[in-house]
């Protein structure tokens, strides 16, 4: 024999090896005369079989590799029609779910307020109107409409224009008790309160109180617009232009300075000749002031003509009506804040539920009263729920995989099914997925996004090859969760999921 052989030379050379090599000959001989066992087929879907403590091996294996202990996330996969289990791990543990928080508040929405819901932006005269002029106040009296686009305001102030105004003799008065003061501020949840994620609501918001500034190389320097642009922003343009290479478009942009006030913004900073044009987008002034500020922007552009000056003030008794301008369906808003995660527009829709229930001015407390009964009264119990604002930005959101996996199959029973499942994002196509679950075949992935320092989470719907529907949460609460190790968790159920008959 050619290996022995071989082996008994070396280990002529090594004598270490002459004290287990003949055990080892022994016992090949032995294996060489065992009878051939049969065959068996290699499994084609590893993934498909549980394994270490009821994990698949893939999700098992990306916990393990960035060392996310089995106590650090939630899973639940449930057959969306019978209610049958196929996976389940820490269901009953309270987590942190970020933005998978938003379908509680849409679907809460869309079954309480009906799918054709909308919001209604009014405006007010203090005085009679003729001859072209308003001669009074103006009162714009916002109703909570959370889709109210630069757009859409454009199209208000032409409406209110066609009432045959012309020139407005006294001020414009903002209304905003639809809701009742915030008890936070835009700072308040990461010291970034210039970022449109957290954006406070607002009964008169205007684009979702958010400017694009557009930021350009000149001939005589850099050229910055904002759009919306408001009629009172003093703009301070303090950016140098160098000649130095691009780097990552005006990365060198600054905005703020000392000094800088409600109606102030100064840009400084540098930006290379070689860049072309850079987009940013940010919160600018106090919703109020953005509302008014791009109203008579608009006017003047409209040709109308006005001298007057911002008031925040309620509607005065006795104001005559003008215009009753209504927002687009409920429907659309939960397709616009599903697909994009929008936090002021899910935030609005508590605000919207306490108004309708309680009455105005409208509460964060009293919408949550809204959302609690209306889950009681559909039979789901959730002791450990903790909604806060609705939209998931939070620190102190809680539920559970199993009472997520709950509302998300009665919201599959659900008569506005079509118009809840429609809002959530789909896998590799559009939303915050559309960069995720590319492999697979449109549509078989629904499922909303949840992202926080700390978090990662999915909630939502997996159809199976046999066009089985399946009811799939996975939540990740653990340091660095956000930055990896959480997406590939999650995203290894889905693709489980996916396999499942």
């Amino acid at each position: 024999m050619i290996v022995p052989s071989l082996a008994l030379r070396r280990a002529h050379c090594h004598p270490m090896l002459r004290r287990w090599l003949p055990p080892l000959l022994f016992a090949l001989g032995l294996l060489a005369a065992a009878p051939a066992l049969p065959q068996t087929a290699a499994p084609t879907n590893t993934d498909a079989t549980p394994w270490m403590g009821g994990l698949p091996p893939r999700v098992f294996a990306a916990a393990r590799n960035y060392r996310v202990p089995k106590s650090g996330f939630s899973i639940v996969v449930r057959d969306a029609a019978t209610g049958e289990a196929l996976l389940e791990h820490n269901p009953s543990t309270p987590r942190s779910p970020a933005s998978t928080m938003k379908v509680m508040s849409a679907y809460a929405a869309l079954d309480l307020l009906g799918p054709n819901y909308t919001w209604v932006t009014r405006a007010w005269a203090t005085g009679a109107v003729g001859g072209g002029h308003l001669r009074g106040n103006l009162v714009l009296q916002g109703g909570g409409d959370p889709m109210l686009s630069s757009e859409r305001w454009w199209h208000f102030v032409q409406e209110l224009r066609s009432r045959g105004i012309q020139h407005l003799d006294g001020d414009i008065l903002i209304d905003g008790t639809y809701f009742a003061p915030a008890d936070t501020e835009p700072d308040d949840f990461d010291g970034r309160g210039f970022k449109t994620y957290n954006v406070i609501p607002d009964a008169l918001l205007v684009n979702q109180h958010a400017a694009d500034i557009l930021v350009a190389p000149g001939t005589e320097g850099a050229r910055i617009t904002v759009d919306p642009s408001p009629d009172n922003l003093k703009l301070i343009n303090r950016v140098r232009l160098t000649n130095s290479r691009c780097r990552s478009g005006a990365s060198l942009v600054r905005f703020g300075g000392p000094g800088d006030g409600a109606t102030q913004l100064t840009v400084s900073g540098a930006l290379s000749r070689r860049c072309g044009l850079a987009r940013f987008q940010r919160v600018i002034m106090r919703p109020a002031e953005f509302a008014y500020g791009t109203f008579v922007t608009l006017w003047r552009q409209s040709g109308g003509t006005f001298d007057g000056q911002l008031r925040i003030a309620s509607k005065p008794p006795g104001s005559q009506l003008l215009l009753e301008f209504d927002s687009p369906p409920l429907a659309e808003a939960i397709y616009a804040l599903l697909k994009h995660s929008s936090n002021p527009m899910t935030r609005t829709l508590i605000l919207t539920l306490g108004a309708e229930r309680y009455g105005t001015p409208a509460t964060v407390q009293n919408g949550e009263q809204v959302v609690h009964d209306w889950l009681v009264d559909r039979g789901l119990i959730f002791p450990e729920l903790v909604i806060d604002n609705g939209s998931g930005l939070s620190r102190i959101t809680r539920i559970s995989a199993d009472s997520m996996a709950q509302l998300l199959q009665d919201a599959w029973r659900s008569p506005f099914a079509a118009e809840f499942q429609s809002g959530l994002p789909l896998g590799g196509m559009d939303g915050t997925l559309r960069n995720r679950f590319r492999e697979t075949d449109g549509g078989r992935v629904r499922m909303k996004t949840g992202t926080l320092n700390g978090v990662s989470a999915l909630a939502g719907f997996v159809r199976t090859p046999s066009g089985r529907t399946l009811v799939v949460v996975s939540i990740v609460n653990y340091p660095g969760a956000q930055s990896g190790p959480g997406v590939l968790i999650n995203d290894s159920v889905v693709r489980w999921a996916l396999q499942q008959p």
